[in-house]
């Protein structure tokens, strides 16, 4: 046998050695994965999360877990540890990873249905769709993927598409997934398939709702009522779940019935609703304000929020922007629309008084989140590296098996090592290369994600501090009386308030020093002791004295208040006031001239000094904060006393609002676009004659 014969028996032989090995390894490998799912399930099951992360790390190492699969389960320990963000994070990871094998194109189902539901409920509809609309094209085109995929995935297709205004698209959706949902639940012989159905539904029903679809939202609500008897007749059916869904969905149908103007059966799906054993719950009580509040029964609503705090300690939920603006702020309204102004108030001062913790925790939660991200790349990075280093075991045991097997092939085989270790040393540079790369998106995606979260926590310090002035003026015989306030920036410290007893008005408007959640504080503390010294029926002088001593304990930032505080006898037209440090108010027309008392919070142990002015029938009253004379257009030049003496004389005006909508407008128009530099608040009253 010549050596050309004697090379091509031993290309043969090492070729069918070769492939007998490869399909021995991947059946090791199918049967390793089945046992790492089988035991991450199993710690998932105990609730022991920190144990899934590292069985993913440790199975992703050994090489029994594809780096797709082990993301897949990362992400479901954050999930339900409620972190979800780094969830988000795990199953994006696991979405950019190479579909390589029946398994991955399973794990990849599953990342993609989570994530994409994670996007919808957090409103990122257009995101949300990016991340569905593939993962249904991918499972059609490789025939892999469960009805259950894609009854979910095309669940929340449509859900975002219905947000975004494709009302026939998501119609189209929806009934694909129903025929989807049908197949799961006629396969199945437990309840699991109702089950999930009917949470389908419940997220269809509310999206309709949201959207103020509300007839359609009624089809989808009988849809899940149908679906919950079906459930029942299951013998592995909770009785439990039930009853919580029954109460869900009756919720849903008043809050569609109320929007369909159809209140009298809106009421009667509220009653039944309160012969569930959820209705008695705190988390069934928040929910149950879903309806109160369209409804406009604040009053209950008011009293259901009473179990708020409990609500969120069963959900496990901190101090955070996101509860702040999906709870507090409902509650804090539904206490102001029934005129509960000092629990309207308790809730807008609590809310100031976690606003910070709120901050620190989203800030804490970020740092945690980094540190977790970074920690997860050495994670990878050393499971990458000890890969490499079974990989070069294995090459090297496989060439002194084959040199002990076929000697003459020595040269050859190495020669083959040593483009491997030049392959390697090459891929070792890009891998470095992409790493690098990738650090320096995620600090790019972080600083993005940092700068929109700091946006959020300004809207939301704003709305608070909006949300604490009166936005209701009184309808009382004979007064006219209007206010507005515009922060120069999102947050900002002035105020105005007012309270009527029996004849008086007490009212006042004040300008805070210095900005941001301080002075947000500062001007609730003010404005809750104005209106507590208010009912205590004390002069503006007495009012302004007692302020001033509270305000000046522990002041220690120097911060301080002007403040004009009035007393109007509604019946004789009779002004008692007191200025302290602020501007000087006009009375028809003219400024008034006034005791030069200090401002509030200075200086303790002030006497402030009040005035009076007999009659003010028929003479409107101006009161403003220097955000109104000092506005400065691009050139620096001031809005100025003059000119607002001229309009006030000038123009005409039927009413109160008429005066604060025209100086607001004369305002802008000399700003003629630059920023403004400071608060703008004001106020008009007047008392028409006998």
């Amino acid at each position: 046998m010549n050596k050309k014969s004697l090379l091509l028996v031993a290309i043969v032989v090492l070729s069918t050695i070769f492939l007998a090995s490869c399909e021995n390894d991947k059946k090791m490998r199918e049967i390793r994965a089945s046992r790492a799912d089988s035991l991450l399930f199993a710690a998932g099951a105990v609730l022991n999360y920190d144990r899934m992360l590292e069985l993913a790390d440790s199975f992703e190492m050994t090489g029994d877990m594809s780096m797709l699969d082990a993301n897949r389960w990362r992400g479901v320990a954050y999930y339900r540890q409620k972190d979800y963000r780094m969830a988000e994070i795990c199953y994006r990871k696991a979405l950019d990873c190479e579909v390589k094998t029946e398994a991955d194109q399973l794990s990849y189902n599953k990342s993609a249905r989570r994530l994409s539901e994670l996007l919808l409920v957090k409103g990122d509809f257009e995101g949300s769709l990016r991340i569905a609309l593939p993962a249904v094209k991918k499972m059609e085109q490789s025939g892999i993927g469960s009805d259950i995929d894609f009854a979910i995935l095309l669940n929340n297709i449509g859900c975002c598409q219905l947000n975004l205004g494709r009302d026939k698209e998501a119609n189209e959706s929806f009934l694909i997934a129903r025929e989807h949902y049908a197949n799961r639940w006629q396969s199945d012989s437990t309840s699991r398939g109702f089950q999930e159905a009917v949470i389908g539904t419940v997220y269809t029903s509310m999206a309709y709702i949201n959207t103020r679809h509300y007839a359609e939202a009624i089809y989808w609500i009988d849809r899940t009522e149908m679906l919950l008897g079906k459930y029942m007749l299951k013998p592995d059916a909770r009785t439990i779940y039930f009853d919580e869904y029954v109460g869900r969905v009756d919720i849903m149908r008043a809050v569609a019935l109320q929007g369909l103007g159809k209140s009298k059966e809106a009421a009667e799906a509220y009653k039944s609703f309160l012969n569930t054993r959820y209705s008695k719950t705190a988390v069934g009580r928040v929910n149950a304000n879903d309806y109160l509040v369209v409804a406009e029964r604040y009053r209950e609503a008011a009293e259901n929020y009473r179990y708020l705090d409990q609500a969120l300690a069963e959900w496990g939920m901190e101090e955070s922007l996101d509860n702040i603006q999906l709870y507090m702020l409902p509650k804090y309204k539904a206490n102001a629309e029934i005129g509960r102004r000092d629990s309207a108030g308790v809730a807008g001062i609590h809310i100031l008084s976690i606003l910070d913790s709120a901050i620190t925790n989203q800030k804490n939660s970020r740092t945690a989140e980094l540190a977790t991200i970074y920690d997860t790349q050495g994670k990878e990075a050393e499971i990458a590296r000890q890969q490499a280093d079974l990989s070069q075991q294995r090459l090297i045991s496989t060439g002194v098996a084959l040199v002990l097997l076929i000697v003459f092939f020595l040269i050859y085989t190495l020669n083959k090592r040593k483009a491997a270790h030049r392959l390697a040393a090459a891929h070792e540079k890009l891998e470095d290369a992409h790493g690098k790369l990738q650090v320096a998106y995620d600090q790019l995606e972080a600083t993005t994600k940092a700068k929109a979260r700091i946006d959020s926590e300004l809207r939301i310090a704003r709305n608070i501090q909006r949300s604490i002035v009166p936005n209701l003026f009184p309808e009382h015989q004979g007064l006219d009386l209007w206010a507005y306030m515009m922060p120069a920036k999102e947050v900002g410290g002035d105020l105005y308030d007012y309270l009527i007893d029996d004849d008086r008005l007490y009212f006042c408007l004040g300008d805070v020093s210095g900005k941001g959640v301080p002075a947000a504080l500062f001007m609730a503390q003010a404005a809750r002791m104005f209106r507590v010294m208010a009912k205590q029926q004390l002069m503006p002088a007495d009012i302004a004295t007692r302020l001033n001593n509270e305000l000046t304990e522990g002041n220690e930032n120097g911060m301080f208040v002007t403040m004009f505080i009035g007393l109007l006898n509604l019946k004789t037209g009779h002004l008692y006031f007191c200025n302290a440090g602020h501007n000087p108010p006009v009375v028809d027309g003219e400024f008034i001239e006034m005791e030069p008392n200090a401002p509030i919070g200075l200086w303790e142990g002030l006497e402030f000094v009040g005035e009076d002015i007999n009659d003010v029938k028929g003479k409107p009253l101006f009161i403003y904060t220097d955000g109104l004379n000092e506005a400065e257009n691009a050139k620096q030049e001031q809005f100025g006393d003059d000119r607002l003496l001229d309009i006030l004389h000038h123009t005409q005006f039927e009413n109160a609002q008429q005066v604060i909508e025209h100086l607001t407008t004369e305002v802008e128009r000399h700003r003629d676009g630059a920023e403004p530099n400071d608060d703008l608040t004001m106020m008009c009253l007047m008392l028409l004659p006998d």
